[in-house]
């Protein structure tokens, strides 16, 4: 499966972005597509996460309450609305498969290219 990362972009604090992940090739319902960042000098983290099939999800602390993600089954995409953000959640934001529910990147074995957020102050 293929992923493209799309809908960075700098935003001022309190802002909104919504980030698009678009899945190409061999989709399965037991899938599992996490959203993760990686800010400069310091180690990628898990963001958010969706079963393609049952559409269950999961958030970091950092981010629950804030953003939301979603899919679009019939556009094999993974939407991830990010709301109230801060100059903390500036980073490259990546999609990427899974075939199981995991919150460590060494578990995705398919990647975007990643887009960027910038939040000003």
């Amino acid at each position: 499966v293929q992923l493209q990362a799309s809908g960075g972009g700098l935003v001022q604090a309190g802002g909104s972005l919504r980030l698009s992940c678009a899945a190409s090739g061999r989709t399965v319902s037991s899938d599992y597509v996490g959203w993760f960042r990686q800010a400069p000098g310091k180690e990628r983290e898990f963001v958010a996460g969706i079963r393609w099939g049952s559409g269950s999800v999961y958030y970091s602390d950092s981010v629950k309450g804030r953003f939301t993600i979603s899919r679009d089954n019939a556009k094999s995409t993974v939407y991830l609305q990010t709301n109230s953000l801060t100059p903390e959640d500036t980073a490259v934001y990546y999609c990427a498969v899974s075939s199981r529910t995991s919150y460590r990147a060494t578990d995705f074995a398919s990647w975007g290219q990643g887009t960027q957020v910038t939040v000003s102050s």
